[in-house]
């Protein structure tokens, strides 16, 4: 189910935030095309933008080993190491090396585990591997030598599912002359800018220049790479307000960055915009892309199928059907939290980062704010 395409009328643009030298470099790497789409949705008109891809090798230049500080990070690891989460299903060739944990999802995808939010890796292209999220400031290196030591190659494209520091922190190491950058034009805002996490108390400083998306786009963005086609489609906000999830379509393998915790309940970052009811509608967008064998990448736990993505969405539905009554009621977050709503769904979704009454509070404050 890509985003765009068909027979809709084509007009060649430049992307945004595209500067001249580096369009110049990126066509010459990737024999790249810009075009927008206009093609109806529901409710009326909307442009999509369309990357067609005909790669070509190039060489690319050496990277600046310049790493973000990231303050959220350790928040978000929670002090567990998400390679220890094994597949939901037997994969191939699981290996561990520095602490990362590389897994062959399928013949073209691979997945990187251990480095802080879930990475994937995609080896279409003689121009260098696309890669979806870049880990922790703190992991880059070794993140690097993960996708070498997968690929051959170091990646000549990052997409970024969203702005927080465990998705976003090796964008540095990425960035500049490694490879483009893309992602949501609110990511770019957000990591353009110093930012609060107020339910971790946490800052993030601006992110510098390098680490910033060359590539933009405001709804949807496909790539088609050789016999790949990979779709991103942002959502309205849900975990934040930058939120992207990318479908690999021949690979029948769906990245839903953070609008996916496995097994366990999410981090919602209001702060952010994002809000309970945005994640159960995200859910109901990725769920048109799955079928049965849909192998589904979270930002955090193990693989999923779309029974676990079923599963965690209607979870999601219950605890906000069980929140809103209190926050129309005027009863402020802590009281919410005071009334134990979930206590009987700790055992099975609260093991995870965020403990059930950190979770209902999240919930509430979101509800509460959305309005």
């Amino acid at each position: 189910m890509p985003a765009g395409g068909g027979n809709n009328p084509v007009s060649i643009v430049r992307a945004t935030h595209w500067p001249e030298k580096l369009h110049h470099r990126f066509v010459r790497y990737y024999n790249v095309t810009l075009a927008t789409i206009m093609h109806p949705p529901i409710g009326g008109m909307r442009a999509a933008h369309t990357l067609n891809h005909g790669l070509c090798g190039g060489k690319l230049l050496n990277r600046r080993d310049f790493l973000i500080s990231t303050a959220i990070s350790g928040c978000l690891l929670g002090g567990a190491r998400w390679s220890q989460l094994a597949s939901a299903e037997p994969l191939s060739e699981v290996e561990t090396a520095e602490g990362l944990e590389t897994t062959r999802l399928t013949d073209t995808v691979h997945l990187i585990t251990g480095a802080g939010g879930n990475i994937a890796v995609i080896d279409v292209t003689e121009g260098g591997p696309i890669q979806i999220d870049s880990g922790l400031a703190a992991t880059a290196d070794k993140m690097l030598q993960a996708v070498t030591a997968a690929t051959g190659r170091t990646p000549g494209m990052l997409l970024n599912t969203h702005w927080h520091g465990d998705h976003t922190g090796g964008n540095s190491a990425l960035g500049g002359t490694h490879a483009t950058i893309v992602a949501h034009a609110q990511t770019r805002v957000r990591l353009s800018t110093d930012q609060l996490v107020e339910l971790l108390k946490s800052k993030t400083p601006a992110s510098p220049a390098i680490a910033l998306p060359a590539v933009t786009f405001s709804d949807t963005l496909t790539m088609r790479v050789g016999s790949e086609e990979i779709a991103l489609t942002h959502v309205a906000p849900a975990h934040t307000d930058t939120d992207v999830f990318i479908y690999i379509k021949n690979a029948n393998v769906l990245h839903a960055g953070d609008l996916l915790f496995n097994g366990m309940f999410p981090f919602i970052d209001y702060s952010s915009k994002g809000w309970i009811g945005g994640m159960v509608a995200a859910a109901d967008s990725m769920l048109k892309f799955a079928n049965s064998t849909t192998k589904i990448i979270p930002g955090h736990g193990p693989v999923a199928s779309k029974t676990d993505l079923q599963t965690s969405r209607d979870m999601l539905h219950e605890v906000q059907s069980r929140i809103t009554p209190f926050i129309k009621k005027g009863k402020t977050p802590a009281q919410v939290v005071a009334a134990k709503p979930l206590k009987d769904l700790d055992t099975h979704w609260g093991g995870g980062f965020m403990k059930t009454d950190v979770f209902t509070l999240c919930v509430a404050e979101g509800i509460k704010r959305h309005g």
